[in-house]
């Protein structure tokens, strides 16, 4: 009977399903100002040529393709059946040598080799001079990839402030590289994140004070920390072998990470017309239940006992306006540059496998603001207005994102704590994986440091609550707005030895350059 009053409950209205409706037609007539959906977005100059690994009609510049083998996969003369070897998945491109660059054990050996005194110890981002990346990932880049951009201006600048110099739009930069620098950013702001992922706020403070480190500015250390502190607030038991400044050695495996992964299967699979079915039977394939969580597990658990979409997301399901969906919304802005719409349409086809209203709201604001960054802009509160625009505006989601851009947007220059204090006044009864404090936050954080790299992750993760996922998701946008990795300070790259871990089949150990090539592949794609 208990049961039975479950499944009726969940599928009663709630008070706020006429300002808060999930079928994208409902979101899309409650939206005032929803995108227009604009014609494919033109190549940018740059970008025409088809990356290397990327097979040709002889003559041009058109990838091979046929309606069973994705574009990018080289094609076993006889029909459709991928070439691959026994070192590299046949969804991945392979260098010539055979091995995928930087996932090869002689070529992470040889990198690691490369990187180890490019490393330094506990500097900070003033300290440390733009360098370019690693020479792995400047190999990928093509012949005409112009020079480095200048760097950021100060983190700590007001978020709108006329004094400071506007960042030049770097208009030459090609998608590929703009996608490499999202990935690296994605990595290097959830890891920031992962040492303290479910301590609460004064914890995070004081760890952090302990050794100098705040305002946030680096990687967080146990290096000076005292043995009582620790006591009182320990870090995070699983992610601080491999995430403190003097553990890190390259990616280690997240959720963070690894929904991206499984969104660039889905698009080489089914392509940008994928369905939520499809999706699903993608998770159930290739992602460990043992890796999914909230939502996601308890999607994974319906798809278990038959249930399908949208069923997934309301049977027994109380966190579906968690933050889930919007951790995986990055791939589909990446791939829509300058296509909010599209972005916000695909995203949800993904979040309403798991996700109701608010949750799916997430997924899509996230998307649509990546992809007007994907196209080149540098201005993020630009973006974060296109973001806003596929959102029901009278929904929490829309108004806890505007409470965030409007605390950062008055709060004074030097400190982002009072900010912060009062996100979590107003949002801290919610859980800290809900998705309205995160959002809110994370378009706090991109606000007040006006979009620079360093001081939106630094910022997003002392706000507390979801702090890898909040890193991650500022992270990409962030690196976006830096245009190529080579503007991103190297004391946030360099550590990541340009090395993923993963439990995904065929993507461990690969390197973030290969990833920007296979983005970039399927953002090219219809």
């Amino acid at each position: 009977m208990a049961e039975q009053l479950l499944n009726d409950l969940s599928q009663l209205p709630t008070p706020t399903t006429q300002a808060e409706p999930t079928p994208l037609q409902a979101i899309k007539s409650a939206c005032p100002t929803w995108p227009t959906k604009t014609p494919p977005t033109p190549v940018p100059k740059g970008d025409e040529t088809t990356p290397a690994h990327q097979p040709t009609v002889p003559g041009g510049n058109t990838p091979v393709s046929s309606p069973r083998t994705p574009a990018h996969l080289p094609r076993h003369p006889g029909g459709d059946v991928p070439v691959s070897s026994h070192r590299t998945p046949a969804h991945l491109p392979r260098h010539r040598g055979g091995d995928v660059p930087g996932r090869s054990p002689q070529g992470v050996e040889r990198n690691h080799r490369q990187r180890t005194n490019a490393v330094p110890e506990r500097s900070t981002p003033e300290e440390t001079p733009r360098r370019g990346t690693a020479p792995e990932a400047t190999a990928t880049a093509p012949p005409n990839t112009p020079a480095p951009a200048p760097a950021p201006a100060p983190p700590n600048a007001p978020a709108n402030s006329d004094a400071r110099p506007p960042r030049p739009e770097p208009a030459a930069a090609p998608l590929l590289t703009r996608l490499h620098a999202a990935w690296l950013g994605r990595a290097a702001g959830c890891l920031l994140g992962k040492p303290v992922e479910k301590l609460p706020l004064t914890a995070i403070r004081q760890l952090a004070a302990a050794t100098g480190n705040w305002p946030l500015k680096t990687w967080f250390t146990a290096q000076g920390v005292p043995r009582d502190l620790l006591a009182r607030h320990p870090w995070n038991r699983r992610s601080a072998p491999t995430s403190l400044a003097e553990n890190i050695n390259g990616m280690p495996e997240d959720d963070d990470l690894n929904y991206p992964l499984l969104g660039l299967l889905l698009l080489q699979r089914h392509t940008k017309a994928f369905t939520t079915t499809q999706l699903a039977n993608l998770w159930l394939d290739e992602l460990p239940a043992g890796r999914t969580f909230t939502a996601e597990r308890i999607a994974y658990r319906n798809l278990l006992l038959g249930l399908t979409p949208p069923q997934t997301a309301t049977h027994h399901n109380p966190f579906r306006e968690w933050i889930g969906a919007l951790i995986r919304a990055d791939i589909h802005g990446w791939t829509h540059p300058g296509n909010p719409a599209a972005a916000a349409e695909q995203a949800h086809r993904d979040a309403t496998l798991t996700h109701t209203a608010n949750g799916v709201y997430g997924a899509m604001f996230i998307a649509a603001t990546i992809a007007e960054a994907a196209a080149g802009t540098t201005d993020v509160h630009h973006c974060l207005r296109t973001g806003l625009t596929v959102v029901p505006p009278e929904s929490r989601l829309a108004q806890a994102v505007r409470f965030g851009i409007k605390a950062a947007a008055k709060a004074s220059r030097a400190t982002f704590d009072t900010v912060v204090d009062e996100l979590h006044t107003t949002y801290g009864h919610h859980h800290w994986v809900h998705v309205l404090p995160n959002a809110a936050l994370i378009a706090a954080a991109l606000t007040h440091a006006d979009g620079d790299f360093a001081g939106s992750i630094c910022r997003a993760v002392s706000g507390g609550w979801d702090t890898d996922s909040n890193g991650a998701t500022t992270g990409s946008i962030a690196g976006l707005l830096t245009g190529s990795p080579e503007a991103i300070p190297t004391h946030w790259t360099a550590p990541l030895r340009n090395r993923l871990a993963t439990s995904v089949a065929g993507f461990d150990g690969i390197g973030f350059d290969t990833l920007a090539h296979l983005t970039h592949t399927e953002a090219l794609r219809p």
